[in-house]
């Protein structure tokens, strides 16, 4: 019986022992492990060493040469050649503002100066032909007015009515005082028409630019800013142009008008001079006519 109990513990130990390998055994084979991506196992780099500021110059990236030129000369280059025109229009313009601002400023200095100094010469005259002699032929419009004061006296000759004498020589006076102001107004109406077109030629030349580019946005099919900027400021150039030509001619006549108006003020201090000196010769005429009948 002894020997029964240690063939069966020997059978269980046997058991006890073989039960970890028969259970390996019925164990299916597990899936194999994911292979590792490459790159999980390359081997590490060294860091770069830092460049040198020689190395760092030379290896800046080169300017994109695609880059537009912004400058004015440039913009006006690449604009259409409506836009072209008008700009060309519009500096055109400017160039008149100027050339007749200088001209008007050394006329109305040089006449303004001559008839002062004209009026100061004839201050003491007493007579017409007294006048004439202080100014000699100096062509201001102060001798034009003396001149027609006298020869309205020879051809008034013989002629008792007074009134008659000076209001034909008022007429005459007026008409050299009209032909005084339309000269030295002369270039003034191109001063205000620039001034008041300008802008809006400016304008119209923005107005196509921008068309223009918009059509250039739709046939590229894109917005970037880098191909819709160029377009608009070639544009927009137009406009500032038209205000360069516009305010310095808006400037310009606004002063040359005070001028002229002052002037002009000048020119009838000489007209009332002039119909003093002819009323007094007249009355001088008289005087001595009732004299010498008084004589008689």
């Amino acid at each position: 019986m002894f020997r029964n109990v240690l063939k069966l513990l020997a059978v269980l130990a046997t058991v006890w022992f073989a039960s970890p390998l028969i259970a390996q055994q019925a164990t299916p084979p597990a899936a194999p492990a994911a292979t590792v991506a490459p790159a999980q196992f390359a081997p590490v780099q060294a860091a770069p060493a830092l460049a040198s500021p020689a190395t760092a110059v030379a290896a800046k990236p080169p300017v994109a040469t695609g880059e537009h030129d912004l400058s004015p000369w440039a913009m006006f280059m690449g604009a259409d050649i409506i836009v072209k025109a008008v700009m060309i229009g519009l500096a055109l313009a400017s160039v008149l503002t100027w050339t007749v601002g200088i001209f008007k400023f050394m006329e109305l200095t040089y006449s303004t100066n001559r008839l002062k100094s004209a009026l100061r010469k004839i201050g003491e005259a007493r007579s017409l032909a007294e006048a004439q002699m202080a100014l000699g032929d100096r062509g201001t419009v102060l001798s034009r007015l003396l001149a027609a004061a006298m020869r309205e006296g020879k051809m008034s000759a013989g002629i008792s009515s007074d009134e008659g004498i000076k209001e034909r020589a008022a007429s005459s006076f007026g008409e050299i005082v009209r032909a005084e102001g339309r000269k030295v107004r002369a270039g003034m109406g191109a001063l205000a028409t620039i001034g008041a077109i300008s802008p809006f030629v400016g304008l119209f030349g923005t107005v196509w630019g921008i068309m223009n580019s918009f059509i250039g946005i739709s046939k590229s099919q894109t917005t970037n800013l880098a191909v819709v900027a160029p377009g608009i400021a070639e544009a927009l150039l137009a406009t500032a142009i038209g205000l360069v030509a516009a305010i310095p001619a808006v400037i310009i006549y606004n002063h040359f008008a005070r001028v002229t108006k002052n002037y002009m003020e000048i020119v009838g201090r000489a007209q009332g001079a002039s119909a003093r000196l002819l009323s007094r010769d007249l009355d001088r005429t008289h005087s001595s006519a009732h004299m010498r009948a008084a004589a008689e």
